[in-house]
């Protein structure tokens, strides 16, 4: 019999079997269950069902994140019946308003680990797949019916292989690597399927590059996306390599769908838009476009690395008029480190506006909503039509060097010509 790949691991030891293929649908127990603001939607659904406690809370984590502080009464309502929720069920890993995004701090706070089995009420919960982990995103009521039996129904998909190879060009990052994929593959090549990343570029980037790359994988379609736990990750978390650790690497004679070999070193700095994240060119290709506003944050590119280029970008130069920068850090851990190496500082000294940690900007939902007719560049995941506030509003989404180069300029600008350091 052939040899497994990391999904077919993963999830084969979360259903106790070591003989699950792709394509069975299999009883799987998860390891970690994450849900943010929707878990007012999960405990309707879970209270309905008659159960009075949740089969394991120590499995589960709630995050407060995306509308806060709160933007309504009917939030801030929501977020009250929630932090009672947690306290009646026993919920120990709850982190409320201020704390960051759900996606960053179940990596940060070592929640998700090589080998887990994560599901999240997010469609970005991949992103723990930078540790090793297989994470994907449920629905609210799916999620409810985990909290009661302590399982779900999962079909283990196929997986297709990225072979990443090459070194990376001056002002380009996972962010823009990101993005020539999306180009490349389309929204919808990896429709339920597992993208694993693997090739001698992956040892170029930190864990925090690997986020990226598993998160924006949601963008292609994929179900999960996975980063080996290898050398990296037990240098980044040596106390957390443990027992599972063998579950997180394809065995060599593993069976793809589909094997793709990639050459970062001739990725440019990309650009995505409007609309569209498969819309993604060339940043010389867009340069020019005014800009209102420029964010930096969101669960894709709010980490201090990101910051920190952002800020190297910015020193010494200022925000061009009636252009707004907005920068949420993507925890409070983010927010106090890029403190105290005089990263935040900077940005401020250039104009820059900062956030509370969470999602901020990106949804639309309260901080920099745009308005008709305004351009946005952001270093988010998602520029769909209306994504940020008016529909008759453009985003674009680049990494943060590209988009501070951008708030200085005023314009859509190339990064090439204002990083002048290696990062």
């Amino acid at each position: 019999m052939t040899g497994r790949t990391v999904s077919e691991k993963i999830i084969g030891r979360a259903a106790g079997t070591s003989e699950v293929r792709a394509g069975e649908i299999v009883e799987a127990y998860p390891d970690l269950l994450m849900s943010h603001e929707n878990t007012y939607l999960v405990s309707k659904a879970f209270h309905e069902l008659g159960v009075k406690k949740p089969y394991d809370p120590d499995r589960i984590a709630v995050v407060l994140d995306h509308r806060t502080p709160s933007n309504t009464v009917e939030t801030a309502a929501a977020h009250i019946h929630i932090r009672k929720l947690v306290r009646d069920l026993g919920i120990k890993h709850f982190f409320d308003v201020g704390e960051g995004i759900c996606h960053q701090l179940l990596v940060e706070e070592h929640l998700a680990k090589p080998g887990q089995l994560v599901v999240g009420t997010d469609s970005h919960t991949s992103t723990a797949g930078a540790v090793g982990a297989f994470a994907t995103g449920i629905g609210a009521t799916e999620m409810a019916g985990i909290w009661a039996t302590g399982y779900l129904w999962l079909k283990v998909p196929e997986t297709i292989r990225i072979h990443m190879r090459g070194h990376l060009e001056k002002a380009v990052f996972p962010k823009d690597v990101s993005l020539h994929l999306a180009a490349k593959m389309g929204p919808s090549r990896a429709e339920y399927k597992c993208i694993e990343f693997d090739g001698i570029f992956l040892f170029d980037i930190s864990i925090s590059g690997r986020m990226v790359l598993c998160n924006m994988a949601t963008e292609l379609g994929a179900k999960a996306a996975i980063a080996p736990a290898d050398s990296t990750f037990s240098t980044w978390s040596p106390e957390h390599c443990g027992p599972m650790g063998h579950t997180c690497k394809s065995d060599p004679d593993a069976q793809y769908c589909e094997s793709m070999d990639l050459d970062v070193e001739r990725i440019p700095p990309m650009v995505s838009g409007p609309d569209k994240v498969e819309a993604a060119r060339p940043v010389d290709k867009l340069e020019g476009i005014r800009v209102d506003q420029a964010f930096i944050g969101t669960c894709t590119n709010g980490r201090l690395e990101d910051l920190i280029a952002a800020s190297w970008v910015l020193k010494g130069n200022k925000v061009a008029p009636g252009v707004r920068l907005l920068v949420a850090p993507a925890s409070r851990n983010v927010l106090m480190t890029a403190m105290d190496m005089g990263v935040i500082q900077t940005i401020v000294a250039a104009g820059g506006t900062i956030l509370p940690p969470g999602c901020g900007p990106c949804l639309g939902a309260h901080s920099g909503v745009l308005g008709p007719g305004e351009v946005c560049i952001s270093s988010g995941n998602r520029n769909f039509k209306g994504r940020m506030g008016s529909p008759d509003s453009e985003i674009y989404i680049a990494s943060p060097a590209t988009v501070a180069a951008s708030a200085i300029v005023g314009k859509i600008t190339d990064p090439r010509g204002w990083l002048t350091v290696d990062l």
